[in-house]
């Protein structure tokens, strides 16, 4: 035996199919808004934790996004060292150079091939648990 829906459910369902179109429309720009945003503004702002997080690095930096991610993982790291050893909370961030990355890339290498000089992986946890000792001490 077929059951039919209620006459109320089709009023319901026909009154939602009107007013969803004309909620779309409700909402007008205001005298500020200068019609469409740019996808930019709709970027999420930064954690207040995040305010020292070491940014991605530019696409040029190197050909390939593992490469680039080591390096970032490396200036993380030598960030890190640095908090740490002049014991401070504040950021130094902007004490370091994409340059000086690539420069202490003989430190961290465990390769002589040169599309794979690091291993990405054992640089992120040696990273972490740098920025981990970090923000411990400073949370002390």
């Amino acid at each position: 035996m077929m059951m039919r829906p209620s006459p109320s459910l089709w009023s319901t369902v026909a009154a939602l199919l009107i007013a969803l179109p004309v909620s779309a429309f409700a909402e007008t720009p205001d005298a500020t808004s200068s019609g469409p945003k740019p996808f930019s503004s709709m970027a999420v702002t930064p954690d207040a934790e995040e305010f020292c997080r070491v940014p991605r690095p530019p696409a040029d930096l190197a050909e390939t996004a593992y490469l680039r991610n080591g390096y970032r993982a490396i200036l993380r790291i030598l960030v890190a060292e640095r908090h740490l050893e002049a014991e401070t909370c504040d950021c130094l961030l902007s004490e370091f150079t994409w340059d000086m990355a690539l420069a202490e890339l003989l430190r961290f290498q465990t390769s002589n091939n040169p599309r794979l000089p690091f291993k990405v992986l054992d640089l992120y946890a040696m990273a972490d648990a740098l920025e981990a000792e970090h923000t411990e001490a400073c949370t002390e």
